[in-house]
């Protein structure tokens, strides 16, 4: 007889047992969530700060393009070719010359190694004549990461109600489908007046910015009845020695307001070489327009810079620095920035 007995072990005493119990398994449970919404913020943030800075080279590449092209031309491209005359919504389909032509966007692509999509284009002949394949092609770096992907710059067809300044609408109007932007440029203050004077930003303005609308040249007519025909050039013009402010002190350009809801929709968000709609293209800032706090800001206009970024948004000055303003700037340093020759410079903005 064996006078030793094998000693039993725990688990042979008492069972053996694998996993968890449901009380430990739900503490585990517990402490992944509480992982979870301590680190999603900062990756939410992390991701934020990327889009942001993506945002702000795109904005440095855009400004660079223009400061290309005036080295090339000596001058600034216009904001949009315009005759200053009564009759601006004689016809829909933007057709109509020395009011239809392409706007800045057009002049720079050369300068954005877009000279393939540049040749396709006729700077000096209205917007509705240009072949709606090559108005449909746009450009990724006009796209903020923030609001969309470069393939969603694109808006069709619509009809959209035209505003004046004073946010009151007059007339509804045709838009032709075409390409969008999230970056426009500089056109100035909001002085003297709303609408109606060579001086004012709205329709017949030339503006107090960087980027203008001007006057276009035009080729002698037989007839008064005649439409106006485009020669190369424009004549309102400016260039870096017009910016008396200070480059360093004078915005260039910037992200346009569009609130949520309204990307690709005209008049926030139309056709970027339409130089019909100045909404589109170039925005203005002052009392009264003031920079949008966000995306669902109902205080600032059509006319207003805005971003979707938080508390900020990012422009490009025109010594060709590009940072982020707070969005609660007031409007008369705003209105300073925007306007290249005030004799007015803030410090600390």
């Amino acid at each position: 007889m064996n006078r030793f007995k094998r000693s039993r072990t725990v688990g042979e005493s008492r069972g053996c047992r694998s996993g968890f119990t449901l009380i430990e398994l739900l503490v585990v449970i517990a402490i992944v969530a509480v992982l979870i919404a301590i680190l999603l913020p900062a990756v939410q943030q992390a991701r934020s700060a990327a889009r942001r800075t993506q945002c702000l080279n795109n904005l440095k590449q855009i400004v660079l393009a223009l400061h290309n092209f005036h080295d090339a031309n000596q001058k600034f491209p216009p904001a949009r070719l315009i005759t200053f005359r009564e009759q601006h919504v004689s016809n829909m389909d933007g057709k109509e010359p020395a009011l239809d032509e392409p706007s800045w966007v057009g002049h720079i692509l050369p300068y954005l190694e877009q000279s393939a999509l540049a040749d396709q284009w006729d700077l000096y002949k209205p917007y509705g004549v240009q072949p709606q394949a090559v108005r449909m092609q746009s450009v990724g770096a006009f796209a903020c990461p923030e609001r969309r992907a470069a393939s969603k710059l694109v808006t069709g067809d619509t009809w959209t109600t035209v505003l004046a300044p004073c946010g009151c609408p007059i007339g509804q109007q045709f838009v032709p489908a075409g390409w969008v932007t999230d970056y426009v440029g500089n056109q100035g203050d909001n002085s003297p007046g709303a609408r109606g004077l060579e001086t004012d930003f709205f329709w017949g303005g030339r503006g107090t910015g960087v980027l203008i609308s001007s006057r276009p040249k035009l080729k002698a007519r037989a007839s008064e009845f005649d439409p106006p025909e485009l020669e190369p050039g424009w004549m309102d013009q400016i260039t870096i020695s017009d910016v008396r402010d200070g480059t360093s002190n004078t915005l260039l350009l910037g992200e346009s307001h569009v609130p949520e809801g309204k990307l690709s929709k005209a008049p926030w968000n139309g056709p970027a070489m339409l130089g019909r709609y100045l909404t589109n293209f170039c925005r203005v800032g002052g009392p009264g327009i003031p920079i949008a706090h966000n995306a669902r800001d109902t205080r600032a206009s059509v006319y207003s810079f805005g971003s979707w970024h938080a508390e900020v948004s990012q422009f490009a000055f025109v010594d060709g620095s590009a940072r982020a303003l707070g969005t609660s700037v007031s409007t008369q340093v705003l209105a300073s920035l925007c306007n290249r020759s005030d004799g007015l410079r803030f410090e600390g903005y």
